[in-house]
C-alpha cells in the first residue's frame, strides 16, 4: 500500500509545482518590449482615449452598466500605469517619468472630455447609482486593484497572450471615476470630484504595486542606481504613498460594513414590528449621517402610550439597536385617522394605476392576437375546396413566407404552396388554381410548386 501511496504522492507534488510555476510560461523580454512601446500616448491612442471617456460618460449619464463596459475595454488608461510598477521595479527613472507624465495627460485629457459632454449633455445631469459606486472607494477597491494588476502584468509577461487584460479593465474600472470626476466638474459637485479622483488614484496606485511585485518576482531584467541613496528614497516614498492611501480606504470599508449591518439589523426590526396592537409602521427610513446611524419610523392608527414606546425600543434593543437610534414619529391627527385615510387614498390610487396598466397590457395582447388571428390561413376549409375541384391532388402544403430579391435583398410576403400528386397536373390548371386561391384568400403574391410522386 505504502509503495503505491508514495509514487502518487511524488506525481501530485510535481503536477502542483508544474501548475504554480510561472518560469515556464513567462516572456519577460518580450513583456519589457510590450510595455515600454504601449506606454507612448501617440495620437492614435489619445483619439481613442477622448472616445471612449465620451461613450463612458454616456453610460453614467443614463445609468447603462453595459456602455460603460464597452468603454472600459477600448480605454488606453492602463498602460501608463502598468509602465509606472514596471520602471519602479526595474528601477528605471527616466522611464518613470514617461509613464507618469502619458498617465497625467490622460487623466487632463480624460477630465477634459467628460466635463465638457456633462457641460453640453442634453440630458437631465440626475446623480445615478453608477456615478455614486465611484465616489466612496473602499478597501475592497483597493483588493480588485492589487489582484486585478497582477493578473494584469501576469498576462502580459505570459507567452501566449490571452483575454485576461480585458478583464483587468473592466475589473479594476479605471475610466468611470475619471467620467464622475468631470461630472463633479461640470455640475459644481466636489463630492463627485474628490471621492472619484480618490477612487482613480487607488485603483492606478495598487495596480502600479501589483506589476512592481509581479516584475520583482518575475526577475526581469533590472537597472542599477550609480547613488544607493536614489534606491532609498523610492522606497520610501512608495510606501508613504501607499500608506496614505490605504488608510482612508480601510476606514470607508470598515464604516461601510457597519452600515449594512445596521440597515440588516433595521429591516429586520420593521418586519418583527410592522403591526402593532393600536398602530403599524407605515413607512421608514435609514439616516447614516448621524453618529450613530439612526431608524426613523413612522406610526398610524391611534397613538401609542409611553408603555407601548418603552416596549417597542426594548425590542430594539434585543436585536442590537441602542435606543437613540430608534426615532418614532407617531401620527399628529390619529384621533381623525386622517393619516390613515391618505395611506389608504394613496394606496387605492396606486392599485388604480396597476390596474390600468394591466388592462392596457392585456388590449394591446388582444390586439395582438387578433392581428394573428387574422392573418391565419383557413387551412381545413381550403383542402376540402381544392380537394373538391382537383381530385388527382393527394395532399398540399401551405404556409406564409418571404420573397427576397437577389439585388436588393429585400423580402415581401408571399404565400407559397406545394402541390401533391401522383401525375403532373397541366400548367393551364395549375395557374387557373393559382387565380382562384388569389382571389380565396385576398392575397396577391402567390406561389405554387408541384410535387409528383412516381
Amino acid at each position: 500500500m505504502e509503495s503505491r501511496i508514495k509514487p502518487f504522492l511524488s506525481q501530485a507534488w510535481h503536477k502542483i509545482v508544474e501548475i504554480v510555476s510561472l518560469s515556464e510560461h513567462v516572456d519577460v523580454l518580450g513583456a519589457s518590449d510590450y510595455i515600454r512601446k504601449n506606454v507612448t500616448l501617440s495620437g492614435p491612442n489619445a483619439y481613442v482615449l477622448a472616445c471612449a471617456i465620451f461613450i463612458a460618460s454616456i453610460g453614467l449619464n443614463v445609468n447603462s452598466t453595459a456602455v460603460i463596459i464597452g468603454a472600459m475595454l477600448i480605454s488606453p488608461l492602463m498602460s501608463p500605469i502598468i509602465g509606472i510598477g514596471y520602471s519602479l521595479g526595474v528601477n528605471d527613472s527616466q522611464f518613470l517619468r514617461k509613464s507618469a507624465a502619458n498617465l497625467l495627460y490622460m487623466v487632463i485629457i480624460s477630465l477634459l472630455v467628460s466635463t465638457i459632454y456633462f457641460i453640453i449633455s442634453p440630458l437631465e445631469l440626475e446623480t445615478t447609482s453608477e456615478l455614486d459606486a465611484r465616489t466612496n472607494p473602499t478597501i475592497y477597491d483597493v483588493l480588485i486593484a492589487l489582484f486585478g494588476g497582477l493578473a494584469g502584468i501576469i498576462e502580459i509577461s505570459n507567452k501566449q497572450k490571452g483575454t485576461v487584460f480585458s478583464g483587468v479593465a473592466i475589473a479594476t474600472a479605471l475610466m468611470p471615476p475619471l467620467c464622475t470626476a468631470g461630472y463633479g466638474l461640470a455640475t459644481l459637485q466636489i463630492k463627485y470630484l474628490v471621492g472619484a479622483l480618490y477612487l482613480f488614484f487607488i485603483n492606478s496606485a495598487f495596480i502600479a504595486l501589483a506589476t512592481f511585485i509581479m516584475v520583482k518576482a518575475l526577475k526581469y531584467p533590472v537597472l542599477h542606481f550609480a547613488d544607493p541613496g536614489v534606491q532609498r528614497r523610492v522606497t520610501r516614498t512608495i510606501t508613504m504613498v501607499l500608506l496614505i492611501l490605504i488608510v482612508p480606504s480601510v476606514y470607508s470599508a470598515i464604516t461601510t460594513v457597519k452600515e449594512s449591518r445596521f440597515d440588516q439589523t433595521a429591516k429586520q426590526f420593521v418586519k418583527a414590528n410592522r403591526t402593532l396592537s393600536k398602530a403599524y409602521i407605515f413607512d421608514y427610513t435609514i439616516d447614516h449621517h448621524t453618529k450613530p446611524p439612526v431608524l426613523k419610523i413612522s406610526l398610524a392608527g391611534e397613538t401609542l402610550n409611553e408603555a407601548e414606546i418603552e416596549a417597542l425600543l426594548r425590542n430594539g434593543e434585543a436585536m442590537g439597536m441602542s435606543r437613540e437610534q430608534i426615532s418614532i414619529q407617531q401620527s399628529i391627527t390619529s384621533g381623525t385617522n386622517k393619516s390613515e385615510k391618505e395611506i389608504v387614498e394613496s394606496l387605492m390610487e396606486r392599485n388604480d394605476q396597476e390596474i390600468r396598466r394591466r388592462e392596457e397590457l392585456i388590449q394591446k395582447m388582444e390586439q395582438e392576437l387578433s392581428a394573428i388571428k387574422s392573418r391565419e390561413l383557413p387551412y381545413s376549409q381550403i383542402a376540402k375546396e381544392i380537394l373538391a375541384q382537383y381530385p388527382q391532388i393527394t395532399g398540399f402544403s401551405i404556409a406564409r413566407g418571404a420573397q427576397l430579391d437577389t439585388q436588393s435583398f429585400n423580402p415581401q410576403e408571399q404565400i407559397i404552396v406545394i402541390i401533391n400528386s401522383d401525375s403532373e397536373i397541366p400548367a393551364e390548371e395549375i395557374e387557373r388554381l393559382k387565380g382562384w386561391l388569389k382571389v380565396r384568400l385576398g392575397f396577391e403574391n402567390l406561389a405554387i410548386a408541384q410535387n409528383v410522386r412516381h
